[in-house]
């Protein structure tokens, strides 16, 4: 499938990659053809920033990042029945992400924990729900991962 996007100019996204959220993004319910976008050199797993890009409206894509990157142990409360139409959870087929909020003071750098999306690879169906824990929705993470990369570089 070509679509043509706002960021990337126009690309080719396989139909086996398409993640369908059927009941859209929060605050974008209409909003449920997506394709998950990163640099594949790097690999998926690798990534830190990656692109939610929206195949109904090509101005919308939201930024996306492993929760883990950030919070190694990061791991919500989810109720089984939310997550009953995405099929079979296992450890294999679980993907989770966060959105990103970069504001213009670099420093308030955040992901939103409390409103993750949660896909399974397998059929390639997702929701982003709200979590019953305790995670903000503005998890300030620049100064942490400025500290990771300094000690990478030691």
């Amino acid at each position: 499938m070509k679509a043509k996007t706002r960021l990337f100019g126009e690309i080719d996204i396989a139909d086996e990659k398409l993640i369908v959220l059927e009941k859209g993004m929060i605050g974008f319910p209409n909003l449920v053809h997506f394709a998950l976008i990163f640099d594949e050199e790097k690999g998926m797993d690798r990534s830190n920033i990656m692109w939610l890009q929206s195949m109904d409206e090509p101005e919308i894509a939201f930024p996306v990042m492993l929760p883990t990157k950030v919070k190694e142990d990061y791991s919500p409360t989810v109720s089984d029945e939310v997550l009953t139409s995405l099929g079979n959870l296992t450890t294999e087929n679980t993907f989770i992400l966060v959105t990103v909020t970069v504001p213009r003071k670099i420093e308030d750098f955040s992901v939103n924990l409390k409103a993750p999306i949660i896909i399974n690879v397998a059929t390639n169906k997702g929701v982003q729900i709200i979590v019953e824990d305790d995670f903000p929705v503005k998890f300030k993470v620049y100064e942490l991962l400025k500290n990771k990369k300094e000690k990478a570089g030691e």
